[in-house]
């Protein structure tokens, strides 16, 4: 029988650390005199309120955190936390209802990116800081999700991606604190790195801050109605590709190479696929800007290699309007937004080990066509890859492709038409952030969606960041047992 006090436990835990990130936002809403520390002061103080009940509930109690346990903890955790990220969202200046509030919070620890808010230039710094701190904390909780449990669950042909270590001799097997302990100090170094080049380059230490905090987590949340276009400095866009790209890597190989160096452990079919993947889609992009749209070849190439980064990684800044570029610009994006960065990054997306993957089985079932009686075993990364996880892998793939068609459907019965349903699924449930159309696209805005659409939304991100299936399990009355 599954018993729920690991997950309370936890729970409580993670809200005591947001009250700490609550905190200091007060803390610096004082110092700036934007008027809001009462506000976040009192957010801290609920959120820790909380969570300390929670941890005081299991004092007594042992018990370990076993797999089950861990997928309700962070279904659990997914769907609760933002309810106390969206505290100040509900309160003046904003004053958002508790759909738009819940919709930007969820948005923002799935590192989605999608936003109901217009006049972000002229929003309170601290609001503008416990949004982009909100990005982070979720990226920083997706990389251990992605790495420490997904491969146990056996979701999507995770299991691909499980840990192994080489020496197993005298020492003992790192454990998954120290594995996580060596991540966060990755994903800290990187934040870190990335607010220096924005600094370097032109952004003042607050918009070089909330971006950092917002590229790395590839979540895209900006301090300007028009993003990374309010720069206007290609070098500041090459800065930001060059993170994007970095954010989408697997953490797990920087571990790795962190732990053994070998120059194997450097090169990833995944990650050679996700780069090939974007040096293809740029250079045709930057001649069709060239050719049909009168661009210099130089800021083709930056417009094109910024914009798609931005959505092949989920991350969703943009520097313009692309779609005002013609309905090719608009099929080629709304492609892109099923792609995704590598596994066990922040990015989100189908990933591009699955497109791998998918390849490699189609063509195997067709050499089998070809030759049925022949032997043709599946490899992945030199590895063998078993029916189970073929099977799991094409699981996931269709439950991906059929949530976005569900919701799809449900956002069309709600009114909306059907370029900004399907955009607006797609968008979700890859955790992207800007659709495509007038009301969603990169120029646009949530807001004008219908309430109970904006509810479906916050359900389809999380389901989308938690790869669909861990959600699922929990509707299933066998896993309790």
């Amino acid at each position: 029988m599954l018993k729920g006090w690991p997950a309370i436990l936890t729970l409580g835990w993670i809200l005591l650390a947001l009250s700490i990130a609550a905190a200091g936002v007060a803390l610096y809403s004082l110092v700036s005199h934007d008027g809001l520390s009462p506000l976040f002061a009192e957010v801290a103080a609920i959120t820790a309120g909380v969570g300390g009940t929670c941890v005081l509930s299991t004092v007594g109690r042992t018990f370990e955190l076993r797999f089950r346990d861990a997928t309700l903890l962070t279904v659990l955790a997914w769907f609760a936390v933002p309810a106390f990220i969206a505290l100040p969202y509900l309160a003046d200046p904003l004053d958002l209802s508790l759909a738009d509030a819940y919709f930007e919070a969820v948005s923002g620890l799935t590192t989605t990116g999608a936003t109901v808010l217009t006049g972000l230039d002229d929003l309170p710094h601290s609001l503008l800081l416990w949004r982009s701190l909100s990005q982070w904390i979720g990226g920083m909780g997706i990389i251990g999700f992605a790495i420490l449990i997904l491969p146990f669950l056996k979701i999507g042909g995770m299991q691909l991606f499980r840990l192994e270590f080489s020496d197993r001799s005298d020492k003992r097997l790192p454990r998954a604190r120290s594995i996580a302990l060596v991540v966060a100090e990755i994903y800290v170094g990187l934040t870190v790195l990335c607010f220096l080049a924005y600094r370097l380059l032109g952004m003042d230490a607050f918009d070089a801050l909330n971006h950092a905090l917002t590229t790395l987590p590839t979540g895209g949340f900006s301090t300007h109605d028009s993003s990374f276009g309010y720069f206007d400095s290609a070098l500041l866009q090459w800065a930001s590709v060059l993170f994007m790209i970095l954010a989408s890597l697997p953490f797990l190989a920087y571990f790795r190479f962190i732990q053994r160096g070998a120059l194997r452990d450097r090169i990833d079919p995944q990650v050679e696929a996700f780069l090939l993947t974007i040096v293809a889609a740029t250079v045709l992009f930057s001649a069709w800007l060239v050719t049909s749209q009168a661009l210099g070849v130089g800021e083709a190439l930056t417009e094109s290699t910024f914009n798609i980064v931005s959505i092949v990684t989920t991350t969703g800044y943009a520097s313009l309007d692309y779609l005002g570029w013609g309905t090719f610009a608009a099929v080629w994006f709304f492609i892109l937004t099923f792609v995704g960065g590598c596994t066990g990054s922040t990015a989100g997306g189908l990933k591009i080990f699955r497109f791998q993957m998918a390849s490699r089985i189609v063509g195997r079932h067709i050499s089998h066509t070809i030759h049925p009686h022949a032997v043709l075993p599946l490899r992945y990364g030199g590895r063998l890859v078993s029916d189970e996880q073929v099977g799991s892998i094409t699981v996931f793939v269709a439950l991906y492709l059929a949530t976005i068609a569900v919701i799809s459907v449900m956002l069309a019965i709600l009114g909306l038409d059907s370029a900004t349903a399907l955009s607006a699924a797609a968008t979700a449930v890859g955790n992207v952030g800007p659709g495509v159309g007038s009301v969603i696209g990169p120029a646009g805005t949530f807001a004008s969606l219908p309430e109970a659409a904006k509810v479906i939304l916050s359900v389809a991100m999380v389901m989308g960041r938690l790869e669909i299936l861990s959600v699922l399990l929990l509707m299933v009355p066998a896993f309790y047992r």
